[in-house]
Formats: structure tokens, sequence, C-alpha cells
């Protein structure tokens, strides 16, 4: 059975471009129910949201070490647009 890895990201900077981050949380629950989770966070001095909104997904991705079946959630209409219509 695929594992299953429910991922939440979000992006922002002040100003943009400007000083910006983004922050991931992945949570994965085992067979026995125990649930994991991991944080990944970083930074820019100059940059843009969009670049902190994808790049969050693509960090969150990154992490994962096996193959996964990943549900992941983000308020960025420029990547779920991106990522839903290709």
């Amino acid at each position: 059975m695929m594992k299953k890895v429910t991922v939440y990201t979000d992006g922002s900077c002040k100003g943009n471009p400007g000083p910006g981050g983004y922050g991931v949380v992945l949570r994965y629950t085992a067979e026995n129910g125990q649930t994991y989770e991991k944080e990944l966070s970083g930074g820019f001095r100059q940059t843009t949201n969009n670049r902190m909104e994808i790049l969050a997904a693509v960090i969150a991705l990154e992490a994962l070490k096996v193959p996964c079946e990943v549900d992941l959630y983000s308020d960025s209409q420029y990547l779920v647009n991106a990522m839903n219509e290709g």
C-alpha cells in the first residue's frame, strides 16, 4: 500500500519583490495510527510572492523519501491553477 502524505504550503513576501519566505508542513499517519509531522521553512532577502508559493511546494515534494500519494494544500491560485491545468 502506498503511503499517503498530506502537505500544507504557504509563501509570501513584503513588497513584490522584497524579503520573503515559505513554510511547509508534511503530515503522515502510519498504519499503527501514529501521526508524524515535519516542518520546513526558509526565506530570501529579495524574492517575489509567487516564487515563495511555488518554492514551498517544490521543497515539500523534494522532502519525500519514497513514492507517496500526496494531497497538497495551498492558498495560492497561481500554484493551484498551474498544478490543475498543467
